[in-house]
């Protein structure tokens, strides 16, 4: 026999579901900063783009699935505006995904789970 108690196989059924529901969350979390680092890295090369031009040339931005004619001189502001709160929320879900990885792993600890295959 080994030293250690074998979890009943009800018990070992909820402690699989919970990993597993977990790894979701963390996937779910990783695939919105995913997201988001992509939508930044479009706004700063539109920015970039749009910052040697002239204030009062025309452009096009896409609002609601409408392409609306603006100045570049409008624009820019509200583009800096989106990616200041992209950059807000980044750090908010980078912090909640180390907030939930740090519960995974107390978790496994308090249980006593050992991943064979991730």
């Amino acid at each position: 026999m080994s030293a250690q108690p074998q979890p009943s196989g009800k018990k070992q059924q909820d402690l699989q579901a919970q990993y597993s529901n977990f790894k979701n969350v963390l996937q779910q979390i990783a695939q919105k900063i995913g997201d988001i680092e992509q939508e930044a890295e479009e706004h700063k090369l539109v920015l970039e783009t749009l910052e040697p031009l002239s204030e009062d040339r025309k452009c096009f931005r896409l609002i609601n699935g409408v392409l609306v004619e603006r100045t570049v001189k409008d624009v820019v502001p509200a583009l800096k505006t989106n990616q200041d709160g992209l950059k807000k929320v980044l750090d908010d879900l980078v912090k909640n995904y180390k907030t939930k990885q740090d519960e995974l792993d107390s978790w496994k600890k308090k249980n006593n789970v050992q991943v064979v295959q991730q």
